[in-house]
């Protein structure tokens, strides 16, 4: 575990106080760490790592993305509409908060419809990644939050490398509905910590 604590130093500059924050918060009991930030900005490989080294239980808000039959235009309009807020907090959030078994079914980007159901226990340290994870709504449930702001130019380039087929729409629509949830939002200055990318 020393190995990826290290990683992790060394990859996220100024991380180690979010570190800190995790093991303090552990002390006292189950602990929800919130990961917000743009498209490629590492905030699944931050997770994976963080998931690593503490042991942790992590959901992707990718997972609860809004199926086409709740894509109206008011919803599509609507600051973090195009995530079901209702459904991860139902879902996810509650049960765990109660020490419940988490029962749910991810939603499935590339196929537009839902996986089989699943079913987690959640370990003491849950990690929420993904942009909205931040949303107003949900704020309340965590115990720490971070977002992982990640320079533009950077953040093409690391879409064209990994998203060649889906770049176009990255550009054209999923970015421009993060940045507007992120400024109307005011999500940065709502995060305990942020990480420069």
């Amino acid at each position: 575990m020393i190995e990826v604590r290290e990683k992790i130093l060394n990859n996220y500059k100024n991380i180690a106080p979010v570190l800190e924050k995790i093991d303090a918060c552990l002390l006292r009991g189950r602990t929800i760490v919130a990961i917000d930030g743009g498209s490629a900005s590492g905030k699944t490989t931050l997770a994976s790592l963080l998931s690593q080294l503490y042991d942790a239980t992590v959901f992707h808000m990718d997972d609860f993305f809004l199926p086409p039959n709740l894509r109206t235009p008011e919803r599509l309009n609507e600051v973090g509409g195009n995530v079901d807020r209702v459904r991860f907090e139902n879902e996810v959030l509650i049960p765990f908060n109660q020490g419940k078994t988490v029962n749910y079914r991810p939603f499935d980007c590339k196929t537009g419809d839902f996986k089989e159901a699943t079913g987690v226990e959640p370990k003491n340290l849950v990690i929420i990644e993904g942009a909205y994870s931040m949303h107003p709504s949900l704020r309340g449930y965590y115990t720490a939050s971070l977002f992982l702001e990640i320079d533009k130019n950077k953040q093409k380039e690391r879409i064209l490398k990994r998203n060649i087929d889906t770049s176009a729409s990255f550009f054209e629509k999923w970015i421009p509905l993060e940045d507007k949830y992120f400024e109307k939002m005011n999500i940065k200055d709502k995060c305990d910590f942020v990480i420069k990318i």
